[in-house]
């Protein structure tokens, strides 16, 4: 005697016409828990099937809507309660800078909250498969044939009954499906231990290499050996152990021309002459750079 549960009794059609048939069969037949899988879509399949909206969408909705107030009010504690800056002297409360954040969270948060949903209520979460996966049924419908699956869950369900009614309706193939077997794992196995421990040792040494070995060595400690000097720091290269020079007697540094007339008096650099000769073009000159960058 077979032990296991079964999950549904699936069959096959050839052709789009036979599979929408077939599903307007079993809405008469009074079967509400059932679905078709299609190689490709079929148009009509849903009015054949009787389908509702479905309330995913209220679920989308749910999430993108929280995950939008918890972005929004949480930017408000922050700006507001846990650390007020004044930029721009714009006010604590400066609710146009939050909305490309809520936005983008509003939009994350219904995406993976959406698949989250999926994957409790299709896939059964925490199970990581679904009972029809890897079986013939799905490698039919996933090429070119049409499938007619009806869970094990409806209020009419008899084993029996089901393999005789799609039999009735022309499909082919009649295949019972089962749930998986649970398969137990114990969480502290010996070898599950040990593959932890390796894990653990190969990540913490790897780690320990990249963060005090790898880093420090050429070419990648080119950010923390340089041939410069420090002012700051003691230097091995000048026998005074300073970074720091004075500079040379008797030159001049680039850009740093001293002022010609310093230490004389007024009176003194006021009967100098100017060095540029006053004709039109020096004139119209001056004026170009006054007004480039002096004038207000």
């Amino acid at each position: 005697m077979n032990n296991k549960k079964i999950y549904s009794v699936t069959a096959l059609f050839d052709t789009p016409d036979q599979i929408i048939n077939a599903s307007e069969e079993t809405v008469k037949a009074g079967y509400k828990k059932f679905d078709v899988n299609t190689p490709y879509p079929v148009h009509g399949i849903e009015r054949a099937m009787s389908l509702t909206s479905s309330k995913l969408g209220y679920a989308t909705l749910f999430i993108g809507l929280s995950g939008a107030a918890f972005a929004f009010l949480f930017m408000c504690w922050v700006s507001i309660v846990d650390y007020p800056l004044v930029i721009g002297g714009k006010p604590y409360f400066s609710w146009p800078a939050f909305v490309p954040v809520t936005f983008e969270v509003t939009v994350l948060s219904a995406a993976v909250g959406t698949v989250g949903v999926l994957i409790a209520l299709m896939f059964r979460f925490p199970a990581a498969s679904h009972p029809i996966h890897d079986t013939n049924y799905m490698k039919k419908v996933s090429s070119d044939k049409f499938g007619l699956n009806i869970v094990a869950i409806d209020p009419l369900f008899d084993e029996a009954k089901v393999k005789a009614f799609l039999a009735g309706i022309g499909g082919r193939e009649i295949e019972t499906i089962y749930e998986p077997e649970k398969v137990q794992i114990k969480a502290f196995d010996p070898k599950f231990i040990a593959v932890l421990i390796l894990v653990a040792i190969v990540t913490a040494g790897t780690t320990y290499f990249l963060l005090n070995k790898l880093m420090y060595m050429p070419p990648f400690n080119w950010m923390s050996v340089q041939d410069r000097l420090s002012a700051q720091s003691q230097s091995v290269m000048f026998t005074d152990g300073f970074g720091m020079r004075n500079p040379v007697e008797g030159t001049v540094a680039r850009g740093y021309t001293p002022y010609e007339f310093q230490g004389m008096s007024d009176s003194v650099v006021k009967n100098t002459p100017n060095p540029l000769s006053m004709t039109k073009e020096t004139i119209a000159k001056g004026k170009l750079r006054f007004d480039t960058y002096c004038s207000p």
